[in-house]
C-alpha cells in the first residue's frame, strides 16, 4: 500500500472511531515496523494511535509447523514472534489487565487493517523519570511485583482479546536456539576478524543445548520478552504492582520465569547495578517462595547469556544490514553482561566456545 493510500486508511479508521478531529502528533519510531501517534482530543484527554501495517513483516509462527518449516517461513516464523499483528496485542493486553496489571486498554480497533486506538500511558518511562532524579529502587522493585504477579495467574494457552483469539505459544527450541545463532550469523558481517566455520557453528549449538532445553521445558508462565526500562511506562498515580504500565508487549510468549527478570536486570540498555540486581531477585524469591533459587538462579545465568548473544546479534544486523549505527553504543554493555555469565556454573561450555573463537580483545 502506497504511503497516501495508508494515510486515506488512518483518517478513515479515527473518523470511524469518532476521533476525526484529534490532533494527530508522530512518537519518535524504534526498530520495527510499528509507529505510533499521540492523538489530542478537544477534550484534552490524549489516546495512542498504533498503526502496524500487516503486510510489512512475514508471517508469524503457525503452531503447526515443523521446525524446518519455520525456517523456510522466516524470522517472525522461528522466533515465534507476532509479526506485530494488531490481534496479538489486544490479546495480551487483555490477559495482562485481567491479571490486574496495567496495559492499555483498546479503545477502537481494525486488526485487518493494523490500526488500534488505545489508551495513553503518558511519557513518563522508567528510563527517562530515573534520569530526571527518580530514585530506581522503588521502580524495579514494582517491576518485579509486577512479573511475580503474572507468574502466579494461569498461563492460558490461547488469549482472547478485543480483536479475537491469539494463541500463546512457547519459547521453544528452535525460537531459543534460533536466537543465540543470530550471533554466530551476523558478528562476524560487523567485526571481519570472526569466522566461524561450519565445525564450530556445530560447536556452538552443542554448547547451548542444555541451556536451550532448560528454556524450553521451564516454559510455564507468560513472558513479555521484551521487558525493560524502555518499555515499562511509572504510572504514579496508581497503585502496587498496577503502577508498571507496560507496553510493546505483542510478542508475548510462554516462557521460563527467569526471561523477564534478566531482560529487566542486565538491560542492554542502561546500567544496573549488581546490588539492585540483588535486591530486585530477593524482592522476587520473597514473593515466590516456592521457587528453587539456586535451580532457578543457574537457569537465569544461562538463559541470560543466550538472550545476550542474541542480542549483540541482532545488535550486529541493525548495524550491518540496516545502517544503524547508533546501535553500536550498547554493545559493549551487553558483552560486559555475557562475560560475566559465562564464569557462572552451567555455562562453561559456553565458556570454552568462546574462548576458542572469540578472542578476548573483541568481547568488549
Amino acid at each position: 500500500m502506497s504511503i497516501p493510500d495508508r494515510e486515506e486508511q488512518r483518517r478513515s479508521f479515527l473518523a470511524a472511531s469518532g476521533l476525526g478531529d484529534a490532533v494527530r502528533t508522530p512518537l519518535p519510531g524504534d526498530a520495527s515496523t510499528r509507529r505510533y501517534e499521540r492523538l489530542s482530543l478537544p477534550s484534552g484527554a490524549t489516546l495512542m494511535l498504533m498503526d502496524q501495517p500487516p503486510a510489512a513483516e512475514s508471517l508469524p509462527c503457525d503452531s503447526a509447523w515443523s521446525p524446518g518449516e519455520r525456517h523456510a517461513r522466516g524470522w517472525n516464523a522461528v522466533a515465534r514472534l507476532s509479526a506485530g499483528r494488531i490481534e496479538a496485542f489486544a490479546a495480551v493486553a487483555a490477559h495482562l489487565r485481567s491479571a490486574g496489571l496495567s496495559a492499555p486498554e483498546i479503545m477502537a480497533v481494525d486488526a485487518p487493517a493494523g490500526l488500534a486506538v488505545i489508551e495513553d500511558f503518558g511519557d513518563d518511562l522508567f528510563a527517562r523519570v530515573i534520569e530526571a532524579g527518580e530514585a530506581e529502587a522503588p521502580l524495579y522493585l514494582a517491576a518485579v511485583e509486577a512479573l511475580a504477579r503474572l507468574h502466579e495467574a494461569l498461563t492460558p494457552e490461547t488469549l482472547s482479546g478485543p480483536a479475537g483469539d491469539w494463541p500463546l505459544l512457547a519459547y521453544d527450541e528452535t525460537a531459543l536456539q534460533g536466537g543465540a545463532d543470530l550471533f554466530v550469523e551476523w558478528a562476524p558481517k560487523l567485526e571481519p576478524r570472526l569466522g566461524f566455520d561450519e565445525a564450530a557453528i556445530a560447536e556452538w549449538r552443542t554448547a547451548w543445548a542444555p541451556i536451550v532445553r532448560e528454556g524450553a521445558e521451564g516454559a510455564t508462565v507468560m513472558a513479555h520478552r521484551d521487558y525493560h526500562a524502555e518499555n515499562l511506562i511509572w504510572l504514579a498515580g496508581r497503585e502496587g504492582a498496577a503502577r508498571v504500565g507496560m507496553i510493546d508487549f505483542q510478542d508475548a510468549v510462554r516462557a521460563h520465569p527467569s526471561w523477564d527478570l534478566h531482560s529487566l536486570l542486565q538491560d542492554a540498555r542502561r546500567d544496573v547495578s549488581p546490588e539492585l540486581e540483588q535486591l530486585a531477585l530477593d524482592r522476587y524469591f520473597a514473593l515466590r517462595p516456592q521457587v528453587e533459587r539456586q535451580l532457578f538462579m543457574q537457569t537465569y545465568a544461562g538463559l541470560a547469556a543466550l538472550n545476550e548473544a542474541r542480542i549483540l546479534g541482532i545488535f550486529a544486523r541493525l548495524i550491518a544490514r540496516d545502517g544503524k549505527p547508533r546501535y553500536a553504543r550498547f554493545m559493549p554493555r551487553v558483552w560486559a553482561h555475557l562475560n560475566a555469565n559465562l564464569k557462572k556454573p552451567g555455562l562453561e561450555p559456553v565458556a570454552a566456545w568462546f574462548d576458542r573463537h572469540v578472542a578476548a580483545g573483541l568481547r568488549r
